[in-house]
């Protein structure tokens, strides 16, 4: 591990607890979404990578959403901050067990507006009965469809079904990002080296109506990017 490796790990994890801390006073919405931004933005600032809106002008000014983008890195829920930060739309993540237990991503995931998804529940009724409640209060939804970071070499993985489910039962129209390039090789070169300015892209699609029944939300969402 280099020099500078250690001093962004460092860095990270005094500003992830930092704003964990401060998310857990936090209860608002709207208030919520400001704090991710401040944070995704000094993270960001700190790694030297810009993030790249295209098709800016497709982010609805406000309203309800399952919104629902490709995961290949663990600060793809920055990159989704920062693409949307202009509009009024505000909302939980879909979160894993596995980060809610994280020693390193636990304080700041629970705080910072999320939903509990346990794979290994008997059940799955308390997580949706908790989404509606989230749509219910005015939320959208935030997931990553493939439901873990693809660390494969195929351009996207597998959506769960649980996505178009939450979609459909809260009568959420879809709102599909991509993030685009190697997000996780710039990643991890601006881990490595900091000084050099790197930018990722994201694309906003058009939205996807969850009320087709006929609708394959995998199949929509490959043909909004051309997958």
């Amino acid at each position: 591990m280099t020099f500078n490796q250690i001093k962004m790990a460092i860095y990270a994890t005094y500003l992830t607890n930092k704003y964990g801390f401060a998310l857990s006073g936090i209860t608002d919405s709207k208030k919520r979404k400001e704090a991710r931004i401040g944070y995704a933005n000094q993270l960001l600032s700190k790694l030297n990578i810009k993030i790249k809106v295209i098709n800016k002008e497709k982010v609805p000014e406000d309203g309800k959403f399952l919104l629902a983008s490709n995961h290949r890195t663990i600060i793809d829920p920055l990159i989704v901050e920062i693409a949307t930060q202009e509009s009024n739309i505000h909302g939980d993540w879909i979160a894993k067990k596995e980060l809610y237990n994280s020693f390193f991503f636990g304080k700041f995931v629970r705080n910072l507006g999320t939903i509990l998804l346990d794979r290994e529940a008997s059940q799955m009724s308390s997580f949706f009965k908790e989404t509606k409640a989230s749509v219910k209060s005015g939320n959208s939804i935030y997931i990553f469809p493939e439901g873990t970071r693809n660390k494969t070499d195929l351009v996207i993985t597998e959506f769960k079904d649980g996505a178009q489910m939450i979609a459909r039962m809260n009568k959420l129209p879809i709102l599909p990002v991509y993030i685009r390039d190697k997000a996780n090789d710039i990643l991890s070169a601006a881990i490595k080296d900091s000084s050099i300015e790197r930018i990722i892209e994201i694309e906003i699609g058009n939205i996807i109506d969850s009320k087709d029944k006929t609708l394959d939300f995998a199949e929509a969402y490959k043909k909004q990017f051309n997958l």
